[in-house]
């Protein structure tokens, strides 16, 4: 075949799409190192095993106890996390307190491993003000437009990149948010100007309620990013180690000035898509989640650990009773904030309110309201 034939054979092209994608795993649903060289090359130390597994572990407790909460109606909105403990809670491990997270509205557990008050992610659920605070925590609230986080890391990484500083911006989406106009927008930006950001789709099967093969016919999401020009990875992101080690690879190519990069995480939503009436049993079947079940992230870290004289029950039993000790006290402290009132609710719409604006605040202060 000429070379214009075989540029010309499209099936030929579509075929080559599936291969270009491998995707990047180090641990097994058996708890199994299968890239030892890797894992060695990764520099990852027992101690950060540890403390990666109880990142993890601190997640599943979260959102068990926020699910419930939920139900009990003393919570508002509440997306789950369940079952992408490695793609949220190892990925965001590989950054440090200078470099600034752009979460959506499911990434409550990096906030939280960053610092942020679980209190005040209690009070972000119930839309109190408050929650939006962020103090000295280097976040901003969830985003709730769908992708709009990748314009704004976009923004921020070019800020750093200009400032010359060694830190990064990195930001998450779902798969259904890959469809979004935004989340292309932002990687071209970032891609144009080099940006220090680093992207992760975490493609959990069903976005809100469409199946993966719905959102694009392209075999991969990675594929998105190389039509912005950044380079672009799968990662299995039921396995912690594979998680953790591309995205730490990913921001020191971004921290050295080279631009962004894309990870795309294979995951699954276990739960529903939020607390607010999703029922995912309308739109995919039993069988599917419990296959996704024998994937745990969990389950493989566990054993992996607990081989290498790490882990235990008797450990992860204290540890999940720290946690939950410290979610009790975040409840009690978020059900004491004061109510708002009226006048709350303009005061800290903007910054400098508008002449109208201070009109109806101090009629409403005068009230009472």
């Amino acid at each position: 075949m000429t070379k214009g034939l075989d540029i010309l054979n499209f099936k030929q092209q579509m075929e080559a799409q599936d291969q270009e994608f491998p995707t990047l795993e180090v641990l097994n649903n058996e708890g199994m190192l299968v890239d030892e060289e890797l894992f060695n090359a990764s520099g990852i130390t027992d101690e950060d095993l540890v403390r990666l597994m109880e990142r993890m572990v601190k997640q599943y407790v979260l959102n068990e106890r926020s699910v419930k909460l939920a139900k009990q109606g003393r919570l508002g909105f509440v997306a789950p996390t369940r079952g992408q403990e490695a793609s949220q809670s190892a990925t965001s491990f590989a950054f440090t307190d200078e470099d600034y997270l752009m979460p959506g509205y499911r990434d409550i557990p990096q906030m939280i491993h960053k610092g942020f008050p679980i209190y005040k992610a209690f009070l972000w659920s119930r839309g109190h003000y408050e929650g939006n605070e962020m103090d000295d925590v280097k976040t901003w609230f969830p985003q709730i437009i769908i992708g709009a986080q990748f314009v704004e890391a976009a923004g921020i990484g070019l800020g750093m990149r200009k400032r010359g500083k060694k830190s990064v911006a990195y930001t998450y989406t779902g798969d259904g948010g890959s469809s979004q106009g935004d989340t292309y927008e932002g990687m071209n930006f970032a891609g144009a100007y080099k940006a220090n950001v680093v992207f992760i789709i975490q493609n959990n099967g069903f976005a809100i309620s469409t199946p993966r093969e719905l959102q694009t016919s392209a075999p991969h999401l990675a594929a998105k990013g190389w039509g912005a020009g950044i380079p672009s990875i799968v990662v299995d992101g039921m396995d912690a180690l594979a998680s953790y080690i591309a995205a730490k690879v990913a921001r020191e190519w971004a921290v050295e000035g080279n631009g962004p990069v894309l990870i795309e995480t294979l995951t699954d939503r276990l739960e529903p898509h939020s607390m607010s009436g999703d029922d995912p049993l309308r739109y995919r079947s039993q069988e599917s989640i419990d296959e996704w079940y024998k994937k745990d992230p969990l389950i493989r870290m566990r054993i992996f650990l607990e081989g290498r004289g790490l882990w235990s029950e008797e450990i992860e039993a204290k540890f999940t009773e720290t946690v939950n000790n410290e979610i009790d006290e975040a409840v009690k402290k978020a059900d004491n904030i004061h109510k708002q009132k009226v006048s709350d609710f303009i005061q800290t719409t903007f910054e400098v309110p508008s002449f109208v604006m201070q009109e109806q605040i101090d009629k409403f202060i005068k009230e009472g309201k």
